[in-house]
C-alpha cells in the first residue's frame, strides 16, 4: 500500500510551542491522520497481468467456486512474494461489445522480474504445494488435486496483457472490497504525443476530481507484452475506480473543459489515440 503523504513545501517551518500551540498541533496531527487514512492508492504495483477471461456457457458457478478456493492460496503467495495483489472483477457491461470478457483479473507485481517468476511458478508444483499447505487438515489431497486440475476447465480462453504503470492519481477508499465499481478503457496509440496528452492534459483534471471525492482514482497503463490470442492493436489502457456517492458536483471540471484553450488541447488528445468503449467492472474478490 502506498500512502499519499502530506508535507510542507520548501521553506515551510512549523513553529509549534507545546505550551501555546498544543491545540494547533493536535488539529494538524488529526488532519494528517485523516488524509492518510482517506487517500490511499490501491494500485500497489508498477506492473500487472490483466487477464480477460471468457467463461463457458453456464460455467459461472463453477468458476466462482474455483476463485473462492484460490483465495487463501493467493494470500499465501502474496505473503511469500510470488505476487503483490490479485483482484477479480466481473464484467458488468451489457449490450456494448460481444467481444467483452466475462471476468477481468488483475495481478500486481513490483517488477518485470517478479512477473516473469510468477509465470514460471505455474510450470511446476509450487502452486499445488501452496494449496496443500493452506488446506492442510481442511481438505483431502485428492480434493485439492481435483481443484487444482480444474484450472482452465470453466473458461474458453484467457487473453493476457502485461502492463506497466505510466502514471496514476491517488486512489481513495483504501483496499478493494466486493461490490466496488471500476472500469477499463482499452486504447490504441496513434501518435507519439499520446502519453503526454493523457498525463499532462487529462490527468490534472481527473486528479482534482479524485481529491474532491468525485472520482475513485485513475491509472494510465502501457501494454508491453500480450499473449498471441490477445487483441493485437491495443497499446494502452486506462483504469478508473468509481465512487458510489460523489462529494460535490463537477461544475469546475465542466467549466475548464468548455474553455477554448482546453477544447484545443482536447482535440489534440482525441487525435492522438482511439479509445474503445469502457468495460465496466464490479469487484468479486481482492487479495
Amino acid at each position: 500500500m502506498v500512502w499519499l503523504l502530506v508535507r510542507c513545501t520548501d521553506g515551510c517551518n512549523l513553529h509549534l510551542s507545546w505550551e501555546n500551540n498544543q491545540l494547533k498541533y493536535n488539529k494538524m496531527k488529526k488532519l494528517i491522520l485523516t488524509l492518510t487514512i482517506l487517500f490511499s492508492i490501491s494500485i500497489n504495483a508498477q506492473y500487472a497481468i490483466i487477464s480477460a477471461v471468457d467463461i463457458k456457457e453456464g460455467a459461472d458457478e463453477g468458476y466462482l467456486k474455483l476463485e473462492e478456493f484460490f483465495g487463501p492460496i493467493h494470500d499465501a503467495t502474496i505473503e511469500a512474494g510470488i505476487q503483490n495483489s490479485q483482484t477479480v472483477f466481473k464484467v458488468t457491461s451489457e449490450g456494448q461489445n460481444s467481444d467483452y470478457p466475462d471476468y477481468i483479473i488483475i495481478t500486481g507485481f513490483s517488477s518485470k522480474e517478479q512477473l516473469a517468476a510468477y509465470n514460471e511458478s505455474w510450470s511446476g508444483d509450487a502452486w499445488t504445494n501452496f494449496a496443500r499447505r493452506v488446506y492442510r487438515g481442511k481438505m483431502s489431497r485428492g480434493a485439492i488435486t481435483r481443484m487444482m486440475s480444474s484450472v482452465g476447465d470453466y473458461s474458453n480462453e484467457r487473453r493476457n496483457y502485461h502492463v506497466e504503470l505510466i502514471d496514476a492519481t491517488p486512489f481513495i477508499g483504501g483496499d478493494w472490497n466486493p461490490g466496488d465499481k471500476a472500469s477499463i478503457n482499452p486504447m490504441v496509440k496513434k501518435n507519439d504525443d499520446f502519453e503526454n496528452y493523457e498525463t499532462k492534459v487529462w490527468m490534472p483534471l481527473i486528479q482534482k476530481e479524485v481529491m474532491k471525492g468525485n472520482h475513485g482514482g485513475w491509472a494510465f497503463l502501457n501494454i508491453y507484452e500480450k499473449t498471441p490470442n490477445a487483441y493485437e492493436n491495443l497499446t494502452h489502457m486506462v483504469f478508473n475506480k468509481q465512487v458510489s456517492s460523489p462529494n460535490t458536483d463537477n461544475s469546475e471540471m465542466m467549466e475548464t473543459m468548455s474553455s477554448f484553450k482546453y477544447q484545443k488541447l482536447w482535440e489534440g488528445l482525441e487525435a492522438s489515440r482511439d479509445m474503445l468503449d469502457a468495460i465496466t467492472l464490479e469487484v468479486i474478490s481482492s487479495h
